[in-house]
């Protein structure tokens, strides 16, 4: 770049308002630096204070401004810059100097200056490689940053939105700075980051005695597939499951092309083919359960297949491992793939970036105290990812000279590298089942708290979500709260890997039940790709 033109080493930061009434603007200091000291504030008081002198006339009058100070009057084409209420305050509190002409100065003490304005160059604010703050995600801004923008542009109490949240830092400054936030992001490394990063904020607001907020991470994969598949306009009933049964199929060709399957002209069942692999899409808007993965493997064995792929959303907890280790005792080969939310954005889509993550199972066992039979604890015993079937050999085709990248292969995160002369080499990253989990967390009574959501009253259970409504008759829509059959994941107790400490506790802290019963524990598992897994264990105490 420096041969044809200068290099371009700024951005530049917008900012817009709704209207002047509704603009904030909090000016921001930064600290005089030694130079300026020494060469701004150059006069010392006796008590050690250091100060300027500045001229307290100006070019233009404004206001009270021709009057004689003190016998003296300002230099022609000069005005008093103050009222000579505002040069009486000067005066008594000490802050006018006098030169051997009797021309008045303005003291300015350093003590009482905030500092130099912000600019728009920010030269002061690069985020060190062992900066505590540095989590090593690839965008990630200085704390410093997000900290002047935020104090400039809100107040304390506002609401502060990051819609690509990344690594968090808005969020994680919000806290700090006593804002209320929202964060996005459509990644889930993004996603998983940033909720480390908070946690971390809680603990060190804790340790200081400062108060901080609880937050809720919200997963909007099952709105978004009732967005895709919502269908409006006034339709018949037959005219709406027609329509409805069009988008389905647009879906399950969408997510065959982001799986780079061949979709099968005689998809009775089947929906695609992956190599010498069969594929089926599971249902849109219900998680898998054993009854499909059974009629999956009634329908491989009426055509003789032994291989196939499950692609679903969702599947039920607890369905892993057991029901693939019964397909395998019938000679079928089933791998189960969760679908990932980039489906919904056809340039991933085009571009083959989707990739398609492997279920994983979790076991965790209650460790029950011996001295009190209200208390728990919860050790997490094993955390098994299933192989991908072919995986390897695909990345490994398309992988370019002088490149690597990661892959599941029978269980193992393998890195594949590719150098410059084409030779490729495989490296085994995970030792051992603990090095995939990256953070886990406990819910000592899952079934505690229901998720409820609001719905129009006119719609079913399956109805469309609230938003998703036409309103083209203008009329007023009343909404109910509704039981969605799901939980709320409180996270009670975690543990998870940073970057400067690579440990992970197996065994959660101590829990004490208020009365004896039946519970059920959720046990939450994030791995290194940011996939999250859920096991549910019942428990009795008392």
């Amino acid at each position: 770049q420096g041969a044809r033109h200068f290099d371009t080493v700024d951005d530049t930061i917008l900012f817009f308002a709704k209207s002047d009434d509704h603009k904030i603007w909090n000016t921001q200091y930064v600290p005089f630096s030694d130079e300026q000291i020494e060469q701004q504030y150059n006069k010392i008081e006796e008590d050690g204070r250091r100060y300027r002198l500045v001229t307290p006339t100006a070019a233009k009058p404004g206001g009270d401004t021709s009057y004689p100070w003190k016998g003296v009057t300002p230099p022609q084409g000069r005005f008093w810059a103050y009222s000579k209420s505002k040069m009486e305050e000067f005066d008594s509190q000490g802050k006018l100097y006098y030169s051997s002409t009797g021309q008045p100065y303005i003291k300015y003490y350093l003590d009482e200056r905030p500092g130099v304005a912000a600019s728009t160059i920010r030269a002061d604010m690069l985020l060190a490689p062992t900066a505590k703050e540095r989590v090593d995600y690839p965008t990630q801004k200085p704390e410093k940053l997000l900290e002047r923008i935020i104090k400039a542009s809100s107040n304390e109490g506002d609401l502060v939105a990051d819609f690509f949240c990344g690594s968090g830092t808005t969020a994680a400054v919000a806290e700090k700075l006593g804002r209320k936030w929202i964060a996005t992001d459509l990644g889930k490394f993004g996603i998983h980051t940033t909720r480390k990063r908070l946690i971390q904020v809680q603990r060190d607001l804790k340790a200081k005695g400062s108060p901080f907020r609880a937050f809720e991470v919200l997963n909007l994969g099952r709105y978004e597939r009732q967005a895709y598949l919502n269908v409006g306009g006034r339709l018949t009933g037959k005219q709406k499951e027609q329509a409805l049964a069009r988008k389905e199929q647009e879906f399950r060709e969408l997510i065959l092309k982001a799986y780079r399957s061949e979709p099968l002209a005689d998809a009775s069942f089947f929906h695609g083919k992956n190599g010498n692999r069969l594929v089926v899409v599971g249902p849109i808007n219900l998680p898998v359960g054993r009854l499909f993965v059974e009629e999956v493997i009634t329908e491989c064995r009426k055509r003789g297949a032994s291989r196939v792929d499950v692609l679903a959303f969702e599947f039920e907890m607890g369905l892993f491992p057991a029901v693939l280790e019964e397909a395998k005792q019938k000679g079928i080969d089933v791998a189960p793939k969760t679908i990932p939310p980039e489906v919904f954005d056809k340039r991933a889509v085009e571009r083959g970036q989707v990739r398609f993550h492997d279920v994983a199972y979790v076991e965790a066992t209650p460790r029950y105290e011996r001295d009190d039979k209200l208390s728990l604890r919860m050790e997490l015993v094993d955390f098994s990812v299933f192989y991908s079937q072919g995986l390897v050999d695909s990345i490994t085709a398309e992988l370019k000279d002088g490149k690597s990248e990661v892959a599941c292969d029978a269980g193992q995160l393998v890195k594949i590298s590719k150098d410059k002369s084409g030779v490729v080499t495989q490296e085994v990253l995970t030792k051992k089942w603990t090095d995939w989990v990256d953070y886990w967390a406990v819910d000592f009574n899952y079934e505690n708290r229901k998720e409820i959501i609001q719905v129009a009253k006119r719609m079913g259970v399956e109805g469309e979500l609230p938003g998703l409504v036409t309103a083209d008759s203008g009329e007023f829509i009343e909404f109910e709260e509704r039981w969605t059959g799901a939980y709320i994941f409180e996270n009670e107790w975690q543990s998870f890997r940073t970057r400067k400490d690579r440990s992970l506790e197996l065994v959660s802290a101590t829990h004490t039940y208020e009365k004896p019963g039946r519970y059920v524990v959720a046990v939450k598992v994030i791995d290194i790709f940011g996939n999250d897994t859920m096991t549910l264990v019942p428990v009795s105490v008392g």
